[in-house]
């Protein structure tokens, strides 16, 4: 295999593993803070529009861990750093 193959091979897999990876701890994450502002708002239901809104501040902030891996999965498969020194190397 040359090394665009490599190159290339590589960054499917990693970008892959990127979105795996990433998506996995943001999921359990928000699941849990689903769970526990459901246990609070069952416990304090005068409190609901202030856990509703640390709540919805909190899912941004974890979602936010998700896109982050999106965005570098997308910049291996489409805006790959590494194409350019490898056509420059198959070029000398």
């Amino acid at each position: 295999m040359d090394s665009m193959t490599i190159i290339a091979v590589a960054s499917i897999i990693t970008a892959g593993l990127t979105i795996a990876i990433g998506s996995v701890g943001p999921a359990l994450g928000e699941g849990r803070a689903v769970a526990t502002a459901l246990s609070s708002l069952a416990q304090q239901p005068d409190a609901a529009a202030t856990i509703t809104r640390t709540l919805f501040v909190g899912l941004a902030m974890v979602e936010s861990v998700a896109i982050y891996c999106f965005v570098v999965s997308m910049i291996l498969l489409f805006a790959n750093p590494f194409w350019n020194h490898a056509i420059q190397a198959a070029g000398q």
